[in-house]
Order: structure tokens, then sequence, then C-alpha cells
């Protein structure tokens, strides 16, 4: 009950479940316009809204693609990094009655980049205007 990205390989879905969500599904927009990343994170908050139980299965075994280069990894992970991003805010109001793991995941999830990014630019302004480096920003990072 802990799950809030179904991956995709590793899904399943009842039938029931996605003919009750296939609408929704494939008109997903974001900003106003048709979104076709994250898909699987889209459909598991579709699920989790419309009270679906999502659920890990340790033993579950599946094989996929994965990038073998760096380029196309980093591609992979932009897309992950803004559908994680774009779902948390169709996500924020089913906080409060999923499981507190969930929410943990969420705000790690996402305010983690944030603290790179700040300690990334408070190391960079502290180099730039003491021309030291920052070292104990490096040990944060």
């Amino acid at each position: 009950g802990a799950v809030m990205c179904c991956c995709g390989p590793c899904a399943m879905y009842r039938r029931s479940a996605l003919v009750l969500l296939l609408d929704q599904y494939e008109t997903q927009l974001f900003r106003g316009k048709p979104s076709d990343f994250g898909e699987d994170r889209h459909l598991t908050i579709l699920m989790l809204k419309a009270g679906l139980r999502t659920e890990y299965v340790p033993d579950a075994i599946a094989a996929t693609v994965v990038p073998d280069r760096l380029a196309p990894y980093l591609r992979q992970q932009l897309r992950w990094a803004r559908s994680t991003f774009r779902d948390t805010l169709l996500a924020l109001r089913l906080l409060p009655s999923l499981d507190r793991y969930i929410t943990l995941d969420v705000v790690g999830q996402n305010l983690g980049p944030l603290l790179l990014a700040l300690s990334v630019l408070a190391g960079l302004t502290q180099f730039a205007l003491t021309a030291t480096v920052p070292w104990s920003t490096a040990l944060v990072i």
C-alpha cells in the first residue's frame, strides 16, 4: 500500500481497474497540452485517486531495456525527474489519505533535488564572492 510509482515493466493491473481509468489515462495533460512522459507514475496516481491499492511484491522479476550510453541515460533521468515533479502536484491532495511512507517518499523525491540545487548555488556563490573552495558545501553535496 505504499507504492507511488508502479514502474512499467514490473507493473500488473486488474483489467477492471484499467477500464475504469482508461479515459483519464489516455488523455493526460500537462499545462493544457497532451503529455506522453511519466505514464507509469501517472497511472499509479490515478489508481490511488480512485481508491485502489498499490502493492510492492519483493520477489517480482521483470526484464526491460536500459540505456547503455550516457546521453540516453541522462535523457531518461530528465524524463523521470519531470514526471516526478509534475505528478507530485497531482498527488499532493492525496497524501493525507495515503500511507505515511508514500508521503515520506514524495517529500524525499522532491526535496532532495531541491536541496542539491541550493547547495550547488550556495557553493558557486561562495566561490564567486570569496574565491575560496566551498569544502563544506562539497561535503554536503
